[in-house]
This record gives C-alpha cells, sequence and structure tokens, in this order.
C-alpha cells in the first residue's frame, strides 16, 4: 500500500494599488501593456523600489500563520529565461525570508490537523502569455512586477482531502487579514502541488514531480488523484518516477510532463544589489499584529464553545469571511444556533454566488426558528430558503398563506399512513419478512400525500406501529 506526500506552494497576489518595485497600477483586466514602464519591463538602467506596503501585507500573512519574522532578511534575483519575464530573472527571496516556521490548523473527518510552513517570501509575478491561432503566443506584461507572496508547506500533507483544506484555510485567513481578494478565477490566488509516494510506514520520500498554477478546488483534487494513480502505476511496472515539472489538463484530466524540474542551484541565486536588507523593528511588527482582525480559529472557537457546534461544522461557516459575519448577525436572532448552522451549511452555501447571500439574517433565523419549534420541517425549511431567495418577505406570514406549516395531528396523519400501507400490500409483506428498508418508501408516500408538510419523526412512528400488525 502506498500513501501521497504533498506540499502546496501557494502564490497571493496582494491587493496593493501599485507594483512592487514601481508606481504601475495592479488594475486586473486593463488592454495589455497598459499598465507597464521601464521598471517593470526591467529596461537597462531602471532602478527598483521596495513599495512598503508589500512588505507589510506579507508580515500580515505571517503573523496570521503563526510564522517568525526575521528581522533583517533580503531580497535575491532568481536566474530563469521565460518569455513573460522581461528581465530573464524574478526579484524574490531565497535563504532569508521574511516569514518563517509557522503552522497552521485545519479539520478532517479523523478531527484536526496541524500542517507546517516552511517559509513566506515576497517577489514578484511575471506577465501572461496568450495563445492565438492565427496571431501565435501574445505577451501581457501588465502583471509584470505585481506584488505576490508565496506560501510554501511543509509536506505534511497525506490526501487531497487534506490538501483541500489546507487551502481552503489559507485563503480564509488571508482573506480576513484584507491583504488580497484572492479570486481564483483571476489568477489571485493559484498553488503548486508536489507530490510523491512511498510505502506506507517508510520514512524516506519518494522522487516529487510538481503540478503548476491550479487555480480551482475542483482542479486541484483531480490532480492530485489522477497523479498518485499515475505514479503508483509507475513504480509497480518498474518504473521510475522523474522529478519534474507537469501541467494539468482540466479537459483529459490527466497531467503532462512540461519540463525536468529544477533545483535551487539552477537559479543560480544571488543577493539584488539594486535593494537594501527589509528591517523590521519590534515597534513595526507590534503595530501590524495589532491591526490583524479576528481570524478564522478566533471565531471557529466562539461558536465551539459558545453554540456548541462541532469544529467541522465551525471550520466551514468560518471558511469564509462573509459566511462567518453572516452567521453571527443571524445568530442574534436565532433560537438554535446548530439549527441555524445546519441550513447555512447544508442549504445557504449552495445557492451562494460570488460570497452574496441573498436572503437576510432575521430571515433566515426565522426558518430556523419554525424548524426548532417543530412549525416546519426540514424538507420545508429547504424548500423554503429556495422560494424567499431574493426576496423581500415576512416568512411566518408567506408560510401561512403557502400552508407549509408542519402536519403533527396523529390522528390526521394515521389516515395517511394506513392510506399508504393499503396502496402497497408487496411492500408490508417485505417489511415484515426483515426488509425494514421499504419503510423509506411508506414515508415518502405519506410525503407526497401531505405535500412534503408530515412531520416525518410522528410519521416514521405510525409506520413502525402499523407494519407490524
Amino acid at each position: 500500500m502506498y500513501e501521497m506526500v504533498i506540499g502546496l506552494e501557494v502564490h497571493c497576489e496582494l491587493n496593493t494599488e501599485t507594483k512592487i518595485f514601481c508606481g504601475c497600477k495592479t488594475t486586473f483586466g486593463a488592454e495589455p501593456n497598459t499598465q507597464v514602464c521601464p521598471v517593470c519591463m526591467g529596461m537597462p538602467g531602471t532602478l527598483p523600489v521596495l513599495n512598503e506596503k508589500v512588505v507589510e501585507y506579507a508580515i500580515r500573512a505571517g503573523l496570521a500563520t503563526n510564522c517568525k519574522i526575521r528581522e533583517i532578511s533580503k531580497q535575491d534575483r532568481k536566474n530563469y529565461f521565460y518569455p513573460d519575464l522581461p528581465k530573464a530573472y524574478q526579484i524574490s527571496q531565497y535563504d532569508e525570508p521574511l516569514c518563517e516556521n509557522g503552522f497552521l490548523e485545519i479539520e478532517t473527518q479523523n478531527g484536526t490537523k496541524k500542517i507546517g510552513i516552511t517559509r513566506i517570501h515576497i517577489e514578484e509575478d511575471a506577465g501572461k502569455l496568450i495563445h492565438d491561432k492565427e496571431k501565435g503566443t501574445l505577451i501581457d506584461s501588465n502583471r509584470c512586477g505585481v506584488p505576490l507572496i508565496e506560501i510554501v508547506s511543509e509536506p505534511d500533507i497525506r490526501s487531497a482531502e487534506e490538501a483541500i483544506a489546507y487551502f481552503k484555510k489559507l485563503r480564509a485567513i488571508i482573506l480576513y487579514t484584507g491583504i488580497s481578494d484572492c479570486k481564483m478565477n483571476e489568477g489571485s490566488l493559484r498553488c503548486d502541488v508536489n507530490l510523491s509516494v512511498r510505502k506506507k510506514g517508510a520514512e524516506q520520500f519518494g522522487t516529487r514531480t510538481e503540478m503548476k498554477n491550479l487555480n480551482s478546488f475542483a482542479f486541484i483534487q483531480k490532480a492530485i488523484e489522477y497523479e498518485f494513480k499515475r505514479q503508483v502505476e509507475l513504480i509497480e511496472s518498474g518504473g521510475e518516477v522523474i522529478q519534474e515539472t507537469r501541467r494539468y489538463d482540466q479537459v483529459s484530466g490527466k497531467t503532462f510532463s512540461m519540463r525536468t524540474k529544477e533545483d535551487s542551484n539552477d537559479y543560480r541565486y544571488f543577493p539584488d544589489p539594486d535593494l537594501m536588507p527589509i528591517i523590521t523593528s519590534k515597534e513595526k511588527l507590534a503595530k501590524i499584529r495589532s491591526e490583524i482582525p479576528p481570524l478564522p480559529d478566533e471565531r471557529k472557537k466562539v461558536y465551539v464553545q459558545n453554540y456548541g457546534l462541532s469544529s467541522y461544522d465551525a471550520e466551514l461557516l468560518t471558511n469564509e469571511k462573509e459566511v462567518a459575519d453572516y452567521f453571527e448577525k443571524a445568530a442574534h436572532y436565532a433560537q438554535n444556533k446548530k439549527t441555524l448552522a445546519n441550513l447555512i451549511i447544508t442549504e445557504v452555501l449552495k445557492l451562494v454566488e460570488e460570497d452574496d447571500i441573498k436572503i437576510p439574517p432575521k430571515s433566515l433565523a426565522e426558518i430556523s426558528n419554525l424548524a426548532n419549534d417543530n412549525k416546519i420541517n426540514s424538507s420545508v425549511a429547504k424548500k423554503l430558503i429556495k422560494d424567499i431567495w431574493n426576496k423581500d418577505v415576512d416568512v411566518n406570514e408567506y408560510v401561512n398563506k403557502h400552508d407549509l406549516l408542519q402536519i403533527n395531528d396523529k390522528i390526521l396523519l394515521k389516515q395517511y399512513v394506513l392510506e399508504a400501507i393499503a396502496d402497497d400490500p408487496k411492500s408490508v409483506l417485505d417489511y415484515k419478512s426483515g426488509k425494514t428498508i421499504v419503510i423509506k418508501s411508506f414515508i415518502g408516500k405519506v410525503m407526497g400525500k401531505t405535500g412534503g408538510r408530515a412531520n416525518p419523526v410522528i410519521v416514521t412512528q405510525l409506520l413502525e406501529q402499523e407494519l407490524i400488525k
């Protein structure tokens, strides 16, 4: 049996107004090559000037992920040639990153797990290649010099599910700090997945491959699952995994080799002679720390202790700051916070588009209260959320007007139960012969006869009584 060993390199564009070493704007979607200057185009004789906001934002990310912040760090030139990098080198950080030795905790089905963060460093982004069938490959240099932080995890991740949980948690933390919009569809947040396999119980890592620029949770999961299967099959057939960079193809669902993977010494790092060391005073560090708002884990702790939520559910609610804000507003009106949380997790999150919840917090709390008081059942609550989505209505009036109140009358429900049993004598015999699962069919029939308004608990009790007669 094999296990996967995964480390993520997450690239996050910072939402500063200007680029890292010049005064060019960072606006997404501008006309190609309109947000460039001699500095970010790497013209001879130009000198970079570090944007102080970039350092502040990187430190925020470091503090929010429990990193140690270096008092003195430097910037280095990483030498390699790609057509979308005009200077033919990237200003990054090598052996003295701004932040290092941090961690964050994720919730898995097996409980809490700590994932180490090796380092967070600042660097400049490269441009963008646009492939056109008629014109060939075009270069848009607007993105050159857009400030990035790269967040490198320890190889502590052992499944695609853990990788997604880590990436979501990291995204949540970044959003809470306000340093990036994390729009994955615009490339503001993307990750490279380093994956190797080894026999379970083995200590030594296998040879890793790197899958570049994955920008959706679905693609990350599929790429990991495919690459794990590919490496295991290769080893089992007597082959050898090669250290290389691969790309994930969304159409085929497969990974394909791009180039052999470089080691750090191939980049010929050396300190950038045009940039001074970055010095972070204790006073500056304390000021930045004081400006960080409550983070996901702080809110999660409150939800668990004060509202009785599970750690897993609390994690789901705090992964999006807007969702957590919404939950807290609705919780002010809700009798049972767990019922409210369940409605948000199971129903509201499915309907959310771009983090915009289109039902007032008080309205959702009123639906939660009706469900908590057994005035409506769970299926009606779900239907109700969809029905009044994007509508400003009085929930109680709507429920009464559309006759949605739950039927709790045992005498009335017994009539429906007896009708359902009379309509299907074969399933009655199946139930009596031990196939008790058919009771679900009877429940469904009663629900159908009552327009989904029957109390499922009472219906189940009545069916169990009648079916054994």
